[in-house]
Formats: structure tokens, C-alpha cells, sequence
């Protein structure tokens, strides 16, 4: 039995048991400093208070900001579950609101580089994180590297964070034009839904998707989708510096209104995608299962 035989049999028996399937949304950006993580952190917020159990899959490696701003620490991540035989519920921490955190560490790039063996182990192992959330968000890292570009080919729903800044547009761009490049992406098994962030206006932040989507549109043929908008507000570098989530720190400010806007948003629109939905599980087969 080949290896892409023995994942899909994992993935049937998980799913002959009718075993819940969570959400999964992968959140990325073309280049870093344009509020990936804050963003991830500020719908993890909104989405529990909206009634979602959430957990956030932090595959961003080369930085530690979702436990930095969530003030808690972890003992364990991914490279425990790899190599240390470790449960996916022993590497969960907990953040506030009862939000649960799993640390990727160096264990995201271990996972270009496991056996047969470990791979149908940790297909197994990720998979119960289904069960134990309705929604999971993956803050990837930024820009345009291997392992970003793995996570969204493989998710089925993915949030792009962008600016008004013109390099922050166009790495946007050339993010998707990579996409659109890989033999492994399908843009119509995919959702992109473009977040404007750092905006001054409802205005402006229209006219950030518009400029996206229409370089989409012309030279790729596809569209993106727009769901919505964050304000440039100081508020939210308060809580920054105060290593606290802005929609914690302050609710009623507009950076705070504005992420519970985008979280109700995906929430009225979710029933619209779970048909294309397999789970976490069937994310982490399309991951390990891309070349």
C-alpha cells in the first residue's frame, strides 16, 4: 500500500464514523507587518464570542506573536506530537475565552520531511483537533515561502491580509499569481477572501480589494472575494504593546467593531462552503499529500 493509499484509508475510517468536521481557515499575507496574526488572534475573539469553539494553529515559525499576544506561553508544540509521541491535546494551550492555541514550531518544517509511517500517525493525531473545535485558524507566516504556500494550496478557505501600501498590494498579487502557478491549486476548490486592513475609510477599503481583484480578474481570469475591513486605529497598538488582543482590551474601540463585523460575516456565510469542507484532517492529507 502506497502512501496516498494509506492516508485516504485514515481519512475514510475518520469520516465512516461521522466524526465532526471543523471549519478551517488559513490566514496569510503576502508580506509581513500588515496584521496577519492580530488578525487571527482578533477572529479567534470574535468567533467565541459568536458561540464557535476555537483553537489557532500557529505554523508561523520564525515568529511566536499569537502566545505573545494571547500571554501564554507554551510548554509543548507540533515537534512533541512529531517525534515525542505526544497527544494534539497534550501541545494545546490555553489562551482567553477558552481559545486554544497549538504551537507549530520547528514542527512545520518537520513535516516536509516525515516517513510513511509518521505521516499516517500524524494524520491521526491532527485530525482529533476536528472534534475538538467548530473553527480552525492557521496564522501561516508571511511572504511567499514553501511552507506558506503548502498551507494555502491545501486549506479550502483562505483569508488574505493586505494594505492601502502599494508593496503590501503587490506582494498580495504575487502571492496569488504563485498560486495560480501551482499544478496543486484550483481556484474554484478555494475561497480567498481579502481583508483590507490599516484603512482610513469604508472607501478605502473598497478601493484596496477593488485594485486586487481587478489585476486578478484581468491577467488571471478568477476573482477574489472581499470580506471586509479593519481601520487603522491606535488603539489596537496599545494593546499591541500591551501584549493583549484589541477586541479584549478594548471592545467597543472601531478596530474591535470592525473584526466582530468580519466573524459575523463568516459565520453568515459558512454554510455556503462546508459542501467543500473535509475537516482539518482532509486539509493536513492535501498538505502532506501536494507533490
Amino acid at each position: 500500500m502506497d502512501q496516498a493509499t494509506g492516508l485516504r484509508n485514515v481519512l475514510k475510517m475518520q469520516h465512516s464514523t461521522q466524526a465532526p468536521q471543523a471549519r478551517v481557515l488559513t490566514i496569510t499575507s503576502g508580506k509581513g507587518g500588515v496584521g496577519k496574526s492580530n488578525t487571527a488572534v482578533n477572529l479567534a475573539v470574535q468567533l467565541s464570542r459568536l458561540g464557535k469553539k476555537v483553537i489557532i494553529f500557529d505554523a508561523d515559525m520564525g515568529l511566536a506573536n499569537v502566545e505573545v499576544m494571547f500571554g501564554s506561553i507554551p510548554k509543548y508544540n507540533l515537534s512533541d506530537v512529531l517525534y515525542k509521541g505526544l497527544a494534539i491535546r497534550d501541545v494545546i494551550t490555553n489562551g482567553p475565552m477558552d481559545i486554544g492555541f497549538v504551537s507549530g514550531g520547528s514542527g512545520v518544517v518537520g513535516l516536509n520531511n516525515l516517513t510513511r509511517e509518521q505521516i499516517l500517525s500524524v494524520v491521526g493525531k491532527l485530525s482529533e483537533l476536528d472534534s475538538m473545535a467548530d473553527i480552525i485558524l492557521i496564522d501561516t507566516g508571511a511572504g511567499i515561502s514553501d511552507n506558506v504556500m503548502e498551507f494555502v494550496i491545501a486549506s479550502p478557505e483562505v483569508l488574505l491580509i493586505t494594505t492601502p501600501d502599494p508593496s503590501s498590494l503587490t506582494d498580495a498579487y504575487s502571492l496569488i499569481k504563485t498560486l495560480d502557478r501551482s499544478r496543486q491549486f484550483n481556484y474554484t476548490d478555494t475561497v480567498i477572501n481579502v481583508i483590507a486592513n490599516k484603512v482610513h475609510s469604508e472607501a478605502d477599503g473598497q478601493a484596496v480589494y477593488d485594485k486586487l481583484n481587478s489585476v486578478v480578474s484581468q491577467f488571471l481570469n478568477w476573482n477574489v472575494n472581499y470580506l471586509g475591513l479593519v481601520p487603522k486605529d491606535p488603539v489596537i497598538e496599545k494593546a499591541v504593546r500591551q501584549q493583549q488582543v484589541v477586541s479584549i482590551y478594548d471592545p467597543e474601540s472601531v478596530s474591535a467593531q470592525a473584526f466582530e463585523k468580519i466573524a459575523e460575516s463568516l459565520i453568515s456565510g459558512e454554510n455556503r462552503y462546508y459542501e467543500m469542507k473535509g475537516g482539518f484532517s482532509r486539509m493536513i492529507y492535501n498538505f502532506l499529500n501536494r507533490k
